[in-house]
């Protein structure tokens, strides 16, 4: 009889432990410590916090800062790095204070983490992600802290700065302005703004980039994933901002009433917050069709593999361009910075993308019978959302049924994982075909 052990491959442990981790938070939101009345939050609202918590999303049923107690909002900022960060980047700290050897089993783990490519120096990898956040978060929680100090009480304003930062860094987007407001009092603020658009790029570029980066200085080579997300994402950041600020410059519930430097601090943020973080100093609802519809699409693609981000992922998107380039211009092979893309890494990209796409539409066919009475774009954009863990909503999150909250769980929790690594968790090993079958002509377009 085979082991427990033998069944638990790495993407089964990441659901597993994280699944774990989701229904610890969940009990410890119940607890009436847990929220300002001394009530506790109920059982499904409990879930839906920790799953949109621990899978860094933001989108929430219930104010944080107008609902939660201290000890409360603590607990889902543990929630938000742990799951930003992963378990097993903690388990992997701890084992190394302890001065135990990480075995090959969780090194594989930490490797399917990290979307890494091999286990080569992944525990060197893992302390120089700790060391990453560490400093990346208190620079950000400094100068935020600073900032709120002029709005708050000095005590206040630190305990503002670190959960902002933190939260932010891990694209959670939760925030603890109240009243569902997020950050639109701070729209033309540009320490706020600036910082906190740093805070979410960074995070979602991914870890291995991150170690890239550093390691620069020494190899003076960058990988073409590297390449493909630093380019990709700039793209799309300084394109989206600049769409947005037409979009939105004259709509008075957005930045109409702003002056031309407000427009363009609110049109980055709204170009940056999308992949994938949730706050947000627009109101989500007053948005041009244009600007939502951008908002969706910039929500599906999402940011950097092995970061704290959702979405099909930069370089998910990238191969899909660079293919449909190619094909266009009738090449045989798919070429980025001057290196030809596997089939199967092609191949990839087309199933994650679809993947996404089918999970969004049913997600969205599913909360227009399960809560009528809304636009559809709002069933839409709460679906992508949900997927792209990116937290923003119209308004549809707080008034959505039972039924619709345990949907947008069970989609935020595939999206934090992306539906590959989920179908490796549930399905048996891949084999090998023991024969070819004959080829078959099939007319496309």
């Amino acid at each position: 009889m085979k082991k427990i052990n033998d069944y638990l491959n790495p993407p089964k442990i990441l659901v597993l432990g994280f699944a774990i981790i989701i229904l610890i938070g969940t009990f410890l939101l119940t607890l009436p410590i847990a929220t300002e009345n001394g009530k506790g939050l109920s059982f499904l609202d409990a879930l839906f916090t920790a799953t949109s918590a621990t899978c860094v999303t933001g989108l929430v049923v219930v104010d944080t800062a107008d609902t939660f107690s201290t000890f409360g909002e603590l607990v889902v900022l543990t929630l938000i790095q742990v799951g930003g960060l992963g378990f097993m980047t903690f388990g992997t700290f701890l084992f190394i204070l302890l001065g135990k050897k990480i075995s090959l089993k969780e090194r594989l783990v930490l490797k399917e983490a990290y979307n890494n490519i091999s286990i080569s120096g992944i525990v060197k990898l893992v302390k120089r992600i700790l060391l990453f956040t560490i400093i990346i978060e208190t620079i950000g929680a400094t100068i935020l802290s600073i900032r709120f100090s002029f709005d708050m009480p000095i005590g206040t304003a630190i305990y503002y700065g670190f959960f902002h930062a933190i939260s932010n860094f891990n694209n959670a987007g939760f925030d603890l302005m109240g009243e569902f407001r997020s950050l639109t009092d701070y729209v033309d603020d540009p320490f706020v703004v600036l910082t906190i658009c740093s805070l979410i790029t960074l995070g979602g570029l991914g870890f291995i980039v991150f170690n890239e980066l550093y390691e620069y200085r020494m190899t003076r080579r960058l990988s073409v994933n590297t390449k493909i997300v630093l380019i990709t994402t700039f793209i799309l950041t300084a394109g989206a901002s600049i769409l947005i600020f037409l979009f939105e410059y004259n709509n008075p519930n957005t930045l109409g009433t702003l002056d031309s430097s407000g427009k363009g601090y609110g049109a980055l943020f709204h170009a940056v917050t999308p992949r994938t973080a949730g706050a947000n100093t627009l109101p989500i609802a007053d948005l041009t069709h244009a600007s939502l519809f951008l908002t969706i699409i910039l929500m599906y693609i999402g940011a950097g593999s092995g970061s704290t981000a959702g979405g099909i992922k930069i370089t998910t998107f990238a191969v899909l361009m660079a293919t449909f380039w190619s094909q266009l211009k009738g090449k045989e092979d798919i070429v980025l910075f001057k290196r030809r893309i596997e089939m199967q890494t092609i191949l990839k990209a087309i199933t994650v993308a679809l993947s996404g796409l089918m999970i969004i539409l049913l997600v969205t066919i599913l909360l227009s019978i399960t809560d009528k009475g809304h636009h559809f774009i709002m069933y839409l954009f709460e679906a992508t959302s949900a997927f792209g863990t990116v937290g923003l909503s119209m308004g549809l999150t707080p008034e959505l049924s039972s039924f619709g909250r345990v949907i947008i769980i069970f989609t935020m929790f595939v999206g934090r994982f992306g539906p590959l690594t989920l179908g490796f968790a549930i399905t048996r090993r891949r084999t090998k075909e023991a024969f070819h079958h004959p080829k078959g002509k099939i007319m496309i377009g």
